[in-house]
């Protein structure tokens, strides 16, 4: 679905955009006065307007501290992953550019960077993330990441049946009773290549044997795992489980080898209105200060000097590049195993 839209509005988006004043310059600036200067600027500008991924409950509360600490009003606009990237290539072809920066999910914003919408930064706060985080492009940088684990409910698997390898998935126990988030063909594509393509393919459809129910909505799952409704959830964002167990749900994640991490990154936009202040805010979201409200929001923060226990383990990231190279291959074979040849809807932040 996603290689297929860009497709259709990639020669439409190269045909509207015309040449316009180049904010590399600042956003590359690393010269001693560069915060001063990003600062003072945004302070000029007085706003910017961020399209992100991450759901209000979420993002309204960084945007009010970024908002209190900065005196620079932030406008969000909210939506999935790829109703944001449609968004941004549809005004892109119209000409229209009023988004200042984004915050979403990696694969879409890698979408945007091949689109040529967004534009190299650098950030002094690079130095709290890990390499891993930050591309040699550095035209977008993880600022969290979506962890893949499985989580049951602790009142319907005893501690000697939980799963210590995703062999173990495949136990007669199981049948019937794992579920699959719907949209997750990048977790299963980096999972495949990760095993080797021919013994990866093969586990899968001997998982498919396994008759799981296949649920549109990682927090959902969390939902349905802590309720009983789920006993095990094979593919789910760690950091969901976890809201629930802090609050006395009967539901555990663990993370099994090999663990993929999806990165979601924030981006300044290439003709941003608001320049500065789209530096000032991916500032922000790389900063310790951001990071640690990332942490507050049951999140999980790039940086390692962020203490959680949500990234303490050892894991692989998911290659936005390549899976959307891949999409078309990746979603054919995850549709026929998994959702029996009906089209993947994603719910991806």
């Amino acid at each position: 679905m996603l290689s297929r839209m860009l497709a259709a509005v990639a020669l439409s988006v190269c045909a509207a955009s015309s040449p316009a004043q180049s904010h590399k310059p600042l956003y590359t600036y690393q010269g001693t006065d560069r915060d001063q200067r990003v600062l003072e600027g945004a302070r000029k500008e007085g706003r910017l307007l961020v399209y992100t991924s991450l759901n209000l409950k979420d993002s309204v509360p960084i945007a009010e501290a970024f908002e209190k600490k900065y005196g620079v009003k932030l406008e969000l606009w909210r939506s999935s992953s790829e109703k944001v990237l449609q968004r941004a290539l549809t005004e892109a072809r119209g000409g229209r550019y009023a988004v200042d920066g984004f915050e979403l999910n990696g694969p879409e914003m890698e979408a945007l960077r091949r689109e040529g919408l967004l534009e190299e930064f650098y950030s002094p706060q690079f130095a709290n993330l890990p390499r891993a985080a930050v591309p040699k492009h550095r035209q977008w940088v993880a600022d969290r990441f979506n962890f893949f684990t499985i989580a049951y409910n602790t009142n319907l698997v005893k501690p000697a049946d939980v799963p210590n390898s995703y062999e173990d998935l495949l136990n007669p126990r199981w049948v019937g009773k794992i579920a699959l988030e719907a949209g997750d063909t990048d977790w299963f594509a980096s999972m495949v290549k990760s095993m080797g393509e021919a013994k990866g393919l093969a586990f899968f459809r001997k998982l498919a044997q396994m008759k799981p129910q296949v649920r549109t909505g990682h927090t959902l799952m969390g939902e349905l795992v802590a309720s009983g409704e789920i006993a095990l959830a094979a593919s789910i964002y760690n950091h969901n489980a976890e809201r629930l167990a802090v609050k006395g749900a009967p539901i555990k994640w663990k993370a099994l080898k090999p663990t993929f991490g999806r990165p979601n990154a924030v981006a300044v936009a290439k003709r941003a209105q608001h320049p500065h202040a789209a530096l000032l805010f991916a500032d922000f979201m790389l900063s310790l200060e951001g990071q640690n409200l990332i942490k507050e929001r049951n999140r999980v923060p790039a940086s390692p000097k962020v203490d959680t226990q949500l990234n303490k383990f050892p894991y692989e990231m998911i290659d936005p590049a390549l899976i959307l190279d891949e999409a078309d291959k990746w979603e054919k074979l995850w549709s026929e195993l998994f959702l029996k040849g009906q089209a993947v809807q994603r719910d991806r932040e």
